[in-house]
């Protein structure tokens, strides 16, 4: 999700003026791995963890809730042939509201626009700016017209390795690439 909202962004920002450059004369473009970068800052690794924390909250308060609902519901079947029309309605209802208070919790933790979505971002922001400004960085020094993301959205066909900025990123954040990615590109 916040893969595709840096591509989004990087994309808007990017793609219109380069075409539009592209007539004017040479253009230097860049590209770049995000997801890579994102996976060895210590940042994004933090706001991972909190972000893990919270989840395994809601996912034990939810699990608690849904065993509630089970243990009155199997009372309930047990005893539903000698209750009253009036108890057993009662009960049904009692179900009903906790089923649904269910539903709201789920949709309100992890729903498309849940605290976890929120949270997510409020938590990603920093990292996002700081991949931001390093990439505008990057861009300057090395003369660059425009550097894309190439982890997410915006599809490169072909891209020349001379041109992955990558290891620049890692190179100003202070990071050291994957091991297991073999990336000419990047410089130790």
């Amino acid at each position: 999700m916040i893969m595709r909202t840096i591509s989004r962004a990087l994309g808007a920002f990017v793609l219109l003026p380069a075409l539009i450059s592209l007539s004017a004369g040479q253009v230097k473009i860049g590209h770049f791995n995000s997801a890579m970068v994102i996976k060895q800052m210590p940042e994004a690794k933090d706001a991972q963890r909190q972000l893990d924390q919270l989840v395994d909250g809601w996912k034990r308060e939810l699990a608690q809730m849904q065993e509630e609902w089970k243990v009155k519901f199997e009372e309930f079947d047990k005893r539903k042939l000698i209750m009253t029309d009036i108890r057993r309605g009662e009960v049904e209802k009692e179900l009903k509201d906790l089923d649904q208070k269910i539903v709201a919790f789920r949709n309100d933790k992890f729903g498309q626009n849940g605290e976890l979505f929120r949270k997510q971002s409020e938590l990603m922001r920093p990292v996002q700016d700081i991949i931001f400004t390093v990439v505008k960085e990057v861009a300057e020094e090395e003369e660059y017209d425009y550097i894309f993301d190439k982890s997410g959205e915006i599809l490169l066909m072909y891209t020349n390795d001379e041109y992955d900025v990558t290891g620049l990123i890692f190179e100003k954040l202070n990071l050291t690439p994957p091991a297991q990615q073999s990336n000419p590109a990047i410089r130790n």
